[in-house]
């Protein structure tokens, strides 16, 4: 797997490999509306952008987890 963020992704979906990268070391999941508080975007468009993570081939693997009041997703290193 990737270690580099590909050229091809968005501004926003680099922003959101970052997060994840960082803070994957100490925690599992996370909710769409916290990682869009972050990064000053929305719980949908983090939600948009972190599906085309899900799929691609990055050091993290992504995992839609569950629906509670916003979207959690697991994350591991």
């Amino acid at each position: 797997m990737s270690t580099a963020t590909a050229p091809d992704l968005t501004t926003k979906q680099r922003q959101i490999l970052s997060y994840l990268r960082e803070n994957a070391v100490t925690k599992t999941y996370f909710k769409s509306r916290l990682i869009g508080e972050e990064l000053g975007m929305t719980a949908k468009e983090v939600g948009a952008n972190i599906t085309a993570l899900q799929h691609a081939e990055y050091d993290i693997e992504i995992e839609k987890w569950g629906y509670s009041s916003s979207t959690t997703w697991k994350v591991v290193v």
